[in-house]
């Protein structure tokens, strides 16, 4: 009997298939969301995607190598998908939008990588959480300087509160499946934008030096 592709392999009708590599990051993601990284074994990896565990090793070298790639990975996708959202935006309203749009379709369709990111972190070797962070840091920065754009009152500390507070929201994904997809991308969008800049949301705000 031909084996049928598992949820890792398969690609969204008009993709390309993902690289073997990516079908075992993808499968690693999902078992290390369900388990967490310690529940999880190379042979339970092996066996998502069809192959040996041993197998495995051709492509990475640890599982802990699996962990680092997965998360330096998705946090250079948000900086990358966040630069190029500001980039073409024409106004400072449209690139807020579109950073929250972006931000928004990234936790709907990775929320497994946001599970494993929150609850693994730590478990990553100390050089790859270094790039984890860095990466973090600019893409946080991305947001407080289109914030303070939008709305030009607002501070440093508070554009970066408030952007903290808002990925808060929108990394909620894991554990917000009482809507359909869309209509959730709908309530996140308009919470978030509302949250930044609904009446009153980020003035007459104080912060101490």
């Amino acid at each position: 009997m031909t084996r049928q592709p598992t949820a890792a392999e398969a690609a969204p009708s008009g993709q390309p298939k993902p690289t073997r590599r990516e079908q075992i990051l993808a499968a690693a993601a999902e078992l290390f969301a369900l388990r967490g990284f310690h529940g999880v074994g190379i042979d339970d990896i092996g066996s998502a995607v069809g192959i040996s565990g041993p197998g495995l090793y051709r492509h990475f070298r640890s599982k802990d190598a699996m962990l680092g790639e997965m998360l330096v990975a998705i946090s250079e996708k948000l900086l990358a998908g966040g630069l190029r959202r500001v980039e073409l935006a024409d106004a400072p309203a449209e690139a807020l939008t579109e950073l929250v749009r972006w931000h928004v379709d990234f936790a709907l369709d990775n929320q497994a990588l946001i599970t494993v990111h929150e609850r693994d972190l730590a478990n990553l070797a100390e050089d790859d959480r270094r790039r984890v962070r860095a990466l973090q840091r600019q893409y946080v920065e991305v947001w407080v300087e289109v914030i303070r754009e939008v709305v030009p009152a607002t501070d440093e500390p508070t554009a970066r509160a408030a952007a903290h507070a808002v990925f808060g929201l929108l990394n909620s994904t894991p554990h917000s499946k009482h809507l359909d997809r869309d209509a959730m991308a709908v309530l996140l969008h308009r919470m978030a934008l509302a949250a930044l800049t609904g009446p009153g949301a980020l003035t007459g705000l104080t912060t101490s030096a």
